[in-house]
């Protein structure tokens, strides 16, 4: 049986639009001395996830050269933003071929996860022996996020985002943080299946969870519960970010 490595993706290509900026990408943005994506990195690196792919992209430079005395970053270049599953079907052709499984982060919200939480989970998908597993975590506020569907024995059947959900599934406060553990195989296998949103045009890596459904692939989510968490995509959220880093250097 081959044994079981585990490499790291972390999706850091975006412009990050809502931010206002045209000269940073918004994952160097500086958080306690450090920037955002080597938190990140170190974080991968604390659970022995060896070597980390980064998509770039948009203003790239300031994003390698945080790296450029490290040997365990490999850089992958998104030329096009088509969204997330092109950018992981993108760092896939930088994995080893040793590498039988990845784990997949955002460059702008992965900082504040406990290390414990990403132990856990790369612990139940080996348990699992599964092809895609998805942290979930609970949060007050889940608007404009995606909220995970489970049936009356709380088996998963899915995601549904904001504007396709119902008045009583907009309740549910078990969020998908675009967080996910994947077989290679899975993901060479299905990416190129992915169809693109009739509304942005963008191949979405989530679509591989009702996908994975459908085939009867083993697909799980893992669920977190309440921790430090806080996406990146305004300035309002940005000075939440430093705020909750600030809280929980306090209680470190």
């Amino acid at each position: 049986m081959k044994e079981v490595k585990t490499a790291g993706i972390v999706l850091a290509a975006g412009q990050g639009k809502r931010m206002e900026s045209t000269t940073e990408n918004k994952v160097t943005i500086d958080l306690g001395g450090k920037p955002m994506i080597l938190r990140t990195v170190e974080l991968l690196r604390d659970v022995n996830i060896y070597p980390t792919v980064i998509v770039v992209g948009f203003q790239k430079d300031s994003v390698t050269n945080i790296f450029k005395d490290t040997n365990d970053v490999i850089f992958a270049e998104q030329t096009e933003r088509k969204g997330t599953a092109h950018a992981v079907e993108t760092a896939l052709q930088d994995i080893p071929s040793n590498i039988t499984d990845v784990i997949i982060l955002q460059g702008d919200d992965s900082f504040s996860y406990p290390k414990q939480t990403i132990e856990d989970l790369i612990k139940e998908h080996r348990k699992n022996n599964s092809s895609f597993t998805f942290l979930t975590i609970d949060v007050e506020n889940p608007f404009g996020l995606g909220r995970i569907i489970r049936d009356e024995n709380n088996n998963l059947e899915g995601i549904v985002e904001e504007k396709d959900a119902t008045i009583e599934q907009r309740k549910i406060n078990e969020i998908n943080p675009a967080c996910y553990v994947a077989s290679v195989d899975f993901l060479k296998k299905y990416l190129s299946t992915i169809k693109p949103s009739i509304i942005t045009g963008e191949y979405y890596l989530t679509s591989l969870i009702d996908l994975g459904l459908a085939k009867k692939e083993k697909i799980h989510a893992h669920k977190a519960g309440k921790i430090p968490w806080r996406g990146v995509n305004t300035k309002d959220e940005l000075d939440e970010a430093i705020r909750l880093f600030s809280t929980i250097n306090r209680k470190s």
